[in-house]
């Protein structure tokens, strides 16, 4: 199964991975956030993010913003065929990934790639079936954590400052 982290601005990453649970019930396991603080050293913030990676079991990385802090660690972390870094997150984009990361890393990202270009539109042109039309719950992944346990982590990488896992 492909791991899956964001890497953001404080408190992006935390704030889409607690969204997965609303959606699922639960937190989905290998699922973990990088909040990158205002002024972070960046040495001290690679180092998180590697360990957080680590405990994932490589996979994806997202990040939010190209160019940005956040997103040049994530960069940091890319291996071709092991860790794939994805600029501009979403919570579309989180909620594919969680749902088909069980095939090859790479292929995964370039149907992720694609289904992310088609996520955004204007709200005239809805889709003929939205999401909510599956009784206005998402089904839950196979590989969810049980109700009460996580899978999810996530971590601030100042190590002034740390968080509970999620």
């Amino acid at each position: 199964m492909i791991g899956i982290m964001v890497v953001s601005h404080e408190p992006l990453g935390t704030a889409l991975i607690r969204c997965t649970r609303h959606i699922f019930g639960r937190l989905p396991p290998q699922l973990a956030a990088l909040d990158v603080i205002p002024d972070e050293d960046p040495t001290v913030a690679i180092g998180a993010a590697r360990e957080l990676l680590a405990r994932i079991n490589d996979g994806s990385v997202f990040t939010a913003v190209f160019g940005a802090t956040p997103s040049r660690i994530a960069m940091m972390l890319a291996e071709p065929h092991r860790v794939a870094v994805i600029a501009g997150v979403n919570l579309p984009l989180l909620v594919k990934a969680l749902y088909n990361r069980r095939g090859p890393l790479d292929e995964t990202v370039g149907q992720l790639i694609e289904s992310a270009r088609n996520a955004i539109f204007p709200l005239e042109q809805v889709p003929a079936e939205p999401a909510a039309a599956a009784g206005g719950q998402a089904p839950v992944p196979s590989d969810a954590a049980p109700p009460g346990g996580d899978g999810a982590s996530s971590k601030n990488a100042s190590s002034k400052k740390e968080r509970k896992d999620v």
